[in-house]
């Protein structure tokens, strides 16, 4: 496919930033439409599938009504990966150039600050504290194996700081395509953005939205994933799964209640 090839559904990348911390040695593109975008490419580590799960999740995520950035399939130039000298990939044994094609990009967070950590006394006055316990049920769901990552943007000086949900390529056991649940799985490290859980209704509407969610809207969600990154049958597959979860929320919510690991504090017997 060449950039001539390209479908007018696909942006083009156009420039390298430079590289992102992570596992999946993802990088900052400026893309066609002017902004900025967090790239995961084929040849990652941790296998093309995570560009697949990064698509469906923050998709699905976005539907819920979550804050999580804007999600694209974007396509890079072998003439940008040729004429950018630092957009590799660093294995242990080798460097590899960042493989040309279509590619994952979510759109870069950016205002007046932009933090990865806060202090715990700064939580109280996150304006959407609550989308943890959202972003929590939607882990739970999707199997996220990972610990949530966010972060944290204020637009303006003096603000308060919004939560953007960021980085599900370990949804669904990563590579493996498969839902070994576990209570510590999907858990934010700073556990005080749990304070305020004190029961089912501190997941609304976000558990409601997953439970009554179309299958129709996930399958236009997939149908969107390009066919460099997955088999269709296998990815049928996972859809269907997905969709098999959804009623299972509560169960796997109750389970992390029930584990050492709970970090529902005032979340008392119902």
């Amino acid at each position: 496919m060449n950039p001539q090839n390209v479908p007018s559904s696909f942006m083009i990348a156009t420039g390298h930033i430079r590289a992102m911390r992570g596992g999946a040695q993802s990088h900052m593109l400026t893309a066609s439409d002017g902004h900025a975008y967090v790239v995961k490419f084929a040849n990652n580590p941790q296998s093309v599938r995570v560009l697949t799960n990064e698509w469906l999740a923050s998709s699905i995520g976005r539907k819920l009504g979550l804050t999580i950035p804007e999600p694209t399939i974007l396509y890079v130039p072998a003439k940008l990966v040729e004429s950018s000298p630092s957009l590799v990939i660093r294995l242990s044994s080798s460097i590899l150039k960042c493989s040309y094609g279509l590619a994952f990009g979510s759109r870069f967070i950016s205002g007046h600050e932009v933090f990865d950590y806060l202090p715990d006394s700064a939580f109280a006055s996150i304006e959407n504290l609550r989308e943890f316990a959202g972003v929590f049920a939607l882990d739970k769901w999707l199997c996220n194996c990972d610990g949530r990552q966010v972060v944290f943007c204020r637009r303006e000086p003096k603000q308060s700081f919004r939560a953007h949900f960021i980085d599900f390529g370990y949804c669904f056991n990563a590579e493996e395509w498969k839902f070994s649940d576990s209570p510590m799985r999907g858990i934010y490290a700073r556990k005080c953005v749990y304070k305020d859980v004190c029961g089912w209704q501190s997941f609304e509407p976000w558990l409601s939205r997953i439970e009554s969610f179309d299958l129709l809207t996930l399958w236009e969600i997939a149908a969107d994933v390009p066919l460099e990154w997955v088999e269709p049958e296998r990815l049928a597959q996972l859809v269907e799964c997905i969709n098999a979860r959804r009623n299972r929320v509560r169960e796997l919510i109750g389970a992390v209640r029930q584990s050492p690991h709970n970090p529902f504090g005032a979340w008392r017997v119902e």
